[in-house]
């Protein structure tokens, strides 16, 4: 989210400037490539680049295209294929053998495009969402960019606009209705599967594609522990984007002025956590207080709590000592809940300095969350973004590198 942050602050002062912009959006990928579906860049007319696609090989020719959609105001689709186009990468061809398909759109300099205001609502509330754009259009016969059906337009770039299923209805760019409903109900199947997926729906008049994009807030971290090893582990989680509160179970004042760049800090102690810090389903808790009886007292509150990564720093036998003391007061969770327990927390790096761990801390969360075991890319056998086994069905789809665009007819979707 934190590019998505960068994007949307380079929307505003190019309307504030009064300088035209486009958007370019990564939507389906075959194969390998640098980033994922979901990946946006913002361009302005002077030159101005926010965000990236590729690790610098598809950027300038975007650009050309993005100055093109600027003067048109249409939404064009490029297709790039990494291996095979011999002027994208040092002109040689030596790309990721991936075929890529960018959206480039223009974007109207009024205050906020609906697929902004939800990535900006997703990262203010704290809940996922989902961005379903059109980015292919095949007529029958075929036509441009747009393809009438029963009265009704759809066109590259239009989207249908989710927040978490319950809290509103869609916003919805496209008046097919029928398409509509299939897209609504695929949307509140991704949202709820937390997996983003190319689907293409065979209409009367033709094919549509769509990306369906769903977008997760920020990683929310809560660090309990404010000495000074716990702030490399705040600023590498916050240059990632993630939201980070500092809690000091042993509630210190100078803690809100050590941490400021947290956040937030809260200043409780261990007992009073549960009451004061909220512990949900998409919660990472860290425990380094370097205090036994405070830690004690924290595993006793996070083991219950629904927090799906719960990390102790410290030595292995530490923390056995404190599963046996909670054990000894009545306190024994299920192996599920000790499952999301890791301790000693931090990927095997030799770390030493407070830096180096904060490194192995932060790398070992991203790791977990991605459902990857943290080991050497050149030992992997399957593609770097696919997630190894086993992994349930819907999970397995959230890697779009290697997955065509599933066809389904409005006839069967009715059914």
């Amino acid at each position: 989210m934190k590019e998505a942050r960068a994007v949307i602050e380079a929307y505003s002062r190019a309307v504030r400037d009064g300088v035209r912009s486009a958007l370019a959006t990564v939507v389906c990928v075959e194969g390998s490539a640098y980033r994922r579906p979901g990946a946006r860049m913002l361009m302005t007319e002077d030159g101005q680049m926010t965000g990236n696609l590729s690790g610098g090989c598809l950027e300038r020719d975007v650009f050309e295209h993005a100055r093109h959609v600027m003067q048109t105001g249409e939404p064009i689709v490029v297709r790039y294929d990494t291996g095979a186009d011999v002027d994208i990468v040092w002109g040689l061809g030596l790309g990721c053998n991936g075929i890529v398909q960018v959206l480039v759109e223009p974007l109207d300099n009024h205050p906020m495009p609906g697929h902004f205001k939800l990535l900006a609502e997703c990262i203010t509330r704290q809940q996922p969402g989902v961005i379903a754009t059109v980015f292919g259009i095949h007529p029958t016969p075929p036509q441009p960019s747009v393809m009438p059906d029963r009265g009704a337009e759809i066109r590259i770039g239009s989207r249908l606009l989710l927040l978490q299923a319950g809290t509103s209805p869609p916003v919805i760019e496209f008046a097919h209705e029928e398409l509509a409903r299939a897209v609504t109900r695929d949307a509140r199947e991704c949202l709820g599967e937390h997996g983003s997926t190319v689907k293409a729906y065979e209409l009367a008049a033709g094919r549509v594609e769509i990306f369906v994009e769903v977008v997760e807030p920020p990683v929310p971290l809560i660090v309990f522990g404010a000495n000074a090893d716990a702030a490399p582990v705040v600023e590498f989680a916050q240059q990632l984007g993630w939201h980070v509160t500092v809690v000091d179970t042993q509630a210190r004042a100078a803690s809100r002025e050590r941490f400021a760049r947290a956040d937030a800090c809260v200043l409780c102690r261990p007992e009073t956590v549960a009451a004061l810090v909220p512990l949900t389903a998409r919660t990472v808790a860290l425990v380094m207080t370097h205090n036994y009886l405070h830690d004690l007292e924290l595993f006793k509150t996070l083991l219950p709590s629904p927090a799906r990564y719960i990390g102790m720093l410290g030595p292995k036998r530490r923390t056995e000592h404190i599963i046996a003391t909670a054990a000894a007061e009545g306190f024994a969770p299920g192996e599920a809940s000790l499952r999301r327990l890791h301790a000693p927390v931090g990927l095997d790096l030799g770390a030493e300095t407070p830096e180096e761990i904060a490194l192995s801390i932060v790398a070992e969360i991203r790791a977990v969350l991605s459902g990857h075991d943290g080991g050497f890319l050149k030992n992997r056998d399957a593609p770097i973004h696919t997630a190894p086994q086993p992994m349930r069905e819907h999970q397995r789809a959230r890697a779009v590198d290697d997955v065509e665009p599933r066809v389904q007819t409005l006839e069967a979707i009715s059914a």
